[in-house]
C-alpha cells in the first residue's frame, strides 16, 4: 500500500516559494510511488469572523471540510506556509481555528484534565518560509512557530511531527 501524503500550502498569495516547495514535495512523492492530495490556502474560501473557539452552530464551509477530509485520509502531512510575525499567516491560522475542532482532532472526556488526540497515527512534516536567521530564531525567538505547531497543534491532536525545515528566502 502507498503512502497517503496530503500537502497544505498555506500561503495566502500564489506564485510563492510556499507554492513551488509544495510543487517539488508532490513531485518528490508521486515519483517514490505516494498517493498524494494538495490544498492551497489562497484557493480556499471561508468564514474568517466566526464567533467563538469550536462553536458547534457555525457549520464549516465547504473548503474546511474538505481540509479535514484531507487530513483524515492522509497518513502522512506536509504543512508548508511562511513565517510572518513568529507564525504562520494568519488566514492559515483561522483555518485551524476552524477545522482542528472538538469531535475532529481531539475531544475533552467527562472528568478530569485528558482528552482523546483523535488523529493519532498521523505524522506530519513543516517547512517554514522566513527572511529571520536560522540562528537567531533558535537562540533570540526560541522557533515559536516550530515550537506552536509541534506541540500545542499537532502534538494536541495526536499527530506526530516527524521534522521541521526553514528556508530562508
Amino acid at each position: 500500500m502507498s503512502k497517503r501524503i496530503f500537502i497544505w500550502v498555506g500561503h495566502p498569495k500564489t506564485n510563492t516559494l510556499c507554492n513551488a516547495i509544495g510543487d517539488a514535495y508532490r513531485a518528490g512523492a508521486e515519483q517514490n510511488g505516494a498517493q498524494v492530495r494538495r490544498m492551497d490556502l489562497n484557493e480556499m474560501s471561508f468564514d474568517l469572523s466566526v464567533d467563538g473557539y469550536g462553536d458547534a452552530s457555525t457549520p464549516l464551509e465547504a473548503d474546511l471540510r474538505a481540509w479535514q477530509d484531507n487530513i483524515t485520509w492522509a497518513d502522512h502531512l506536509v504543512f508548508i506556509h511562511p513565517y510572518w510575525w513568529g507564525a504562520m499567516p494568519a488566514r492559515a491560522k483561522a483555518v485551524l481555528d476552524r477545522a482542528l475542532t472538538p469531535g475532529f482532532g481531539y475531544k475533552y472526556r467527562q472528568k478530569g484534565m485528558r482528552w482523546d488526540k483523535l488523529l493519532a497515527g498521523t505524522t506530519a512534516d513543516g517547512v517554514i518560509t522566513s527572511d529571520t536567521p536560522p540562528l537567531i530564531d533558535t537562540l533570540i525567538y526560541r522557533q515559536p512557530a516550530r515550537r506552536v505547531m509541534k506541540n500545542q497543534v499537532l502534538g494536541f491532536c495526536g499527530i506526530k511531527g516527524v521534522k521541521s525545515f526553514s528556508s530562508d528566502r
